[in-house]
């Protein structure tokens, strides 16, 4: 089987990210599943082994041909993001967030060019992603924005056999009922369920969440799961997608967790991101849904608390990368 060509960077280097990636490929499994190209700056992967311990073997390429044409042996591409004098570890700074949007944006145009398969990136810091210039919200939507993606777009949260979606992200919680509508709803749920197949699942049983506690109490505690959930669920149904729901949002997770859903589709951050960080916060990892190629991410951030101390948990970083190579190699022979 051919394995995915899958496109690594060292996230925000003021953070754990460097460390992480060090760590990644000192594990044979993450060797074993794809052909690593990491992308960024030479000192920040050799700080990052510095932090680690460890040393592994890396070949100086020049471009992603020569990616593409590897031997197996993990690959750096170099480039000149961030200078090591501007960089202040486990502190927001502007060459750090700029660093990491270049190099970003460097695999980006690998992805658009057909040059990877996939990309994983190290955890970010988005203050200092947009003060180095950054115009959006997030990284999905600068992703989303770059590929020119008119579709519905959102990130899934993952946890091994576990996937969640929402319908509003990083957004303020007094806005989150203008985005409760039938239309977003089904547009999440669509995407969660094309999504699932690609990523394996051959029946994905997919939820949606209530936005009211208790499920809205019959409408006594809110109608949005009268007016616009169910309907939308029921549609959904009616297009011969198999959408479960509404359910109460703090019981739904508890029939995932017992194995009887795959997905969830929440209706906001918080409602799903608590649920699966306290399932496993260590190893939960973050896929930007909807567009041209898988991009992953560890679902944790850049832990500027313990940056450069050698303690950073790279299962996350390591299950980030294993998704990317499954998914990025389902179309290769």
């Amino acid at each position: 089987m051919t394995k995915a060509l899958v496109a690594v960077t060292f996230g925000d280097a003021s953070g754990i990210g460097p460390e992480l990636v060090a760590k990644l490929l000192a594990r044979p499994e993450a060797l074993a599943a794809a052909n690593i190209v990491l992308v960024g700056d030479a000192w920040v992967w050799a700080e990052g082994q510095r932090i680690a311990g460890t040393a592994t073997a890396v070949k100086t390429i020049g471009s992603f041909a020569e990616a593409r044409g590897g031997d197996g042996a993990p690959m750096l591409l170099e480039l000149q993001t961030v200078a090591k004098a501007d960089v202040t570890p486990s502190q927001v700074t502007v060459a750090a967030g700029k660093g990491a949007r270049l190099a970003l944006t460097a695999c980006l145009d690998a992805v658009k060019g057909g040059q990877v398969d996939a990309v994983c990136f190290a955890p970010l810091n988005k203050q200092a992603m947009k003060k180095g210039g950054m115009a959006f919200e997030d990284e999905l939507h600068f992703f989303a924005d770059y590929f020119g993606v008119t579709d519905y777009f959102c990130e899934f949260n993952t946890l091994g056999t576990l996937w969640t979606s929402r319908i509003s992200s990083h957004i303020p919680l007094a806005d989150i009922p203008k985005y409760v509508t039938k239309d977003r709803i089904k547009a999440a749920a669509r995407l969660t369920y094309k999504t699932l197949k690609k990523a394996g699942f051959a029946n994905p049983r997919v939820a949606v969440a209530a936005l009211n506690p208790h499920g809205g109490d019959g409408g006594t505690c809110g109608r949005e799961e009268i007016d616009i959930i169910e309907p939308a669920a029921r549609e959904l149904n009616e297009e011969g997608l198999p959408i479960l729901g509404p359910f109460p949002a703090d019981t739904i997770f508890l029939k995932a967790r017992d194995g009887a859903l795959d997905s969830i589709v929440t209706m906001y951050h918080d409602q799903g991101q608590v649920a699966v960080k306290l399932l496993g916060f260590e190893r939960g990892v973050t896929v930007a849904g909807g567009l041209p190629a898988p991009i992953t991410t560890p679902a944790h951030g850049t832990a500027f608390d313990i940056a450069g101390q050698g303690k950073a948990n790279a299962e996350a970083m390591t299950q980030a990368l294993l998704l990317a190579a499954k998914m990025g190699g389902a179309h290769l022979t």
